[in-house]
């Protein structure tokens, strides 16, 4: 599968999943967490949905060729895996209340900023060959 698809199925899927998960947090969770776990859960949520539309301008990004595709790739890995400890950690720490899990959530952020500026390189450089 061609990685700009790839990614938008990514994409879709963890957005779909980010609306599933945040309609569990407030239908099902808000009765069992204390007000700050449910604060740090929605905080996953929601950062999982910003990140999900972010891959989703890198899927099309890479489909219409509109930056340097090597960044690009990169940034669309770093968004997943930084979706998936980030918000992971903060749904994790959350449902378990184990505090520990809560330094693990700055390594996914920090890949969400890769993925971010890693996307602005590629914007700002271009398509290779393109004036």
């Amino acid at each position: 599968m061609p990685l700009d698809r790839l990614f938008l199925a990514l994409a879709a899927l963890l957005g779909g999943t980010a609306v599933a998960i945040g309609a569990f947090a407030t239908h099902t969770l808000r009765s069992q967490l204390s007000p700050r776990l449910m604060e740090i859960f929605e905080t996953g949520a929601r950062y999982q949905m910003y990140h999900a539309l972010a891959l989703a301008v890198v899927a099309l990004a890479l489909g219409y060729q509109l930056g340097v595709p090597t960044w690009l790739a990169i940034a669309g890995w770093a968004f997943i895996l930084g979706i998936v400890i980030f918000s992971g950690a903060l749904y994790a720490l959350s449902l378990s209340g184990i505090s520990v899990l809560g330094a693990i959530a700055p390594l996914g952020g920090a890949l969400l900023i890769v993925g971010w500026g890693c996307l602005a390189i590629a914007a700002w450089l271009g398509r290779p060959g393109a004036a």
